[in-house]
Parts: structure tokens; C-alpha cells; sequence
């Protein structure tokens, strides 16, 4: 209920943006500038959804030298910690230009996608295997949900800002991807197929429920398999 409380105030401070912006009150662009589209609600919902995300997935990704014990998912946990770092930086600017404040909304929240407190609690108390398993898996969610995030930008977002740098992370985001399959295809299999998220559920539907429930936050509609 306190999530929801918080979703509906973002939205409606993304539609007063959005309002303003229509009957002008913005600043007025530099001589000579040739301005694109306004920012809308999907904009700066995705931007403020990125935000949290990416701080946790960097959070978790700086853990990664001193606990893993695979030297490759090491590399892939450092590429990615400076791929975040910049992604961070973009995202923040976009958010600047839009003119609306980062009011963390998401703030204490767990989303899907998102690197969850347990999780960094209990990489911060792992090492080894177990804390690899527990990098990949957490990566593997975070790239899903972003990716996904992403797509619905680039189809329901307006502003060419935040569009370019949604098909920039969606890009960054695929090869990310594929590196950690390929890492996890030369790992030795471990007991059991199917790997869980932190609220108990199988990975696929994990990757359901995110489905829907990024549709929402974008404003597109859902669709059942």
C-alpha cells in the first residue's frame, strides 16, 4: 500500500510537470537552440526508476573484488560498476533538464529488478562461491528489469534525451547481459535448476511479474501469456 501511495504521487507530480511545461512555465531555451520534444510522465518515471536501481546494482558491484573467487565475474562486476557510475551521471543531467526534482519516491523500497538491502547485507557477509552465485543472479535480475524499462521508454517516453540514453543503456545493458551468460554457461552446474529471487520466487516468474509491473509504471498495457 505504501508503494502504491508513492507510485501515485510520482505519477502525479510527473502529470503537474507535464502541465506546466504545456502552457509554458518552464524556462525558455537559449538563443539559437533548437529544442525537442517536453519531457513526459514516462520520462520522469523511468528516469526516477533508474536512479535507485543503478545506485544498488553499484553498491553490490563494489563488493565484488574482495569476495569473488572468479576472477572473470570479477572483470564483469567491475565493467559493469563503471558502466553504472556513468549511467548515473546521465541519468541525474536528464533529470536536471527536466525540470523536475529527485525526491527519491523509490527511496527504502524494494522493485523488481532492484538489488534488495538483504541482498547487499548478505554479500556484504559472503564470500566465495556462494557470494558469485549471488553477484550473478542479482545482475541477472537487475539487467532483465532494465532492459524492459528501457524498451518501454524508447516506445511511451518523448523526450529525445531521455529516449537516447534509454536505447544508450538498453545497449550497454545487452552486452552486459550476454558476458554473464557466457560466464554462467562455464560455470559447473549447481544443485537445482531454477534460481530464486529474494521473495521466493522462481526466476521465470520473477521475470513475469516484472513484465507487468513495468508496463504499469510506463503506462502501457499489459499482456498475458
Amino acid at each position: 500500500m505504501q508503494l502504491r501511495r508513492h507510485i501515485l504521487t510520482l505519477w502525479s507530480a510527473c502529470a503537474m510537470v507535464v502541465a506546466l511545461l504545456a502552457v509554458g512555465c518552464t524556462s525558455q531555451p537559449t538563443a539559437g537552440s533548437s529544442p525537442g520534444p517536453a519531457f513526459n510522465a514516462t520520462d520522469t518515471a523511468w528516469i526516477l526508476l533508474m536512479i535507485p536501481m543503478a545506485e544498488r546494482a553499484q553498491l553490490l558491484t563494489e563488493l565484488a573484488p574482495s569476495r569473488t573467487a572468479d576472477p572473470s565475474l570479477a572483470k564483469l562486476a567491475a565493467e559493469t560498476g563503471s558502466t553504472l557510475r556513468e549511467d548515473l551521471r546521465r541519468l541525474r543531467a536528464v533529470l536536471r533538464l527536466s525540470g523536475v526534482p529527485d525526491t527519491h519516491p523509490h527511496e527504502g523500497h524494494n522493485m523488481p529488478g532492484m538489488v534488495s538491502l538483504a541482498t547487499l547485507e548478505k554479500a556484504a557477509a559472503t564470500n566465495g562461491q556462494a557470494f558469485d552465485r549471488l553477484l550473478s543472479d542479482a545482475l541477472r535480475a537487475g539487467f532483465t528489469q532494465s532492459r524492459l524499462l528501457c524498451v518501454g521508454e524508447q516506445t511511451h517516453g518523448q523526450a529525445d534525451e531521455a529516449r537516447e540514453l534509454a536505447a544508450a543503456i538498453a545497449r550497454s545493458t545487452a552486452e552486459q547481459s550476454s558476458q554473464l551468460d557466457e560466464l554462467r554457461a562455464a560455470q559447473p552446474a549447481t544443485s537445482g535448476d531454477e534460481t530464486t529471487r529474494d521473495n521466493g520466487i522462481t526466476a521465470i516468474e520473477a521475470g513475469q511479474a516484472e513484465s507487468v509491473w513495468a508496463a504499469k509504471q510506463l503506462g502501457r498495457p499489459t499482456v498475458k501469456a
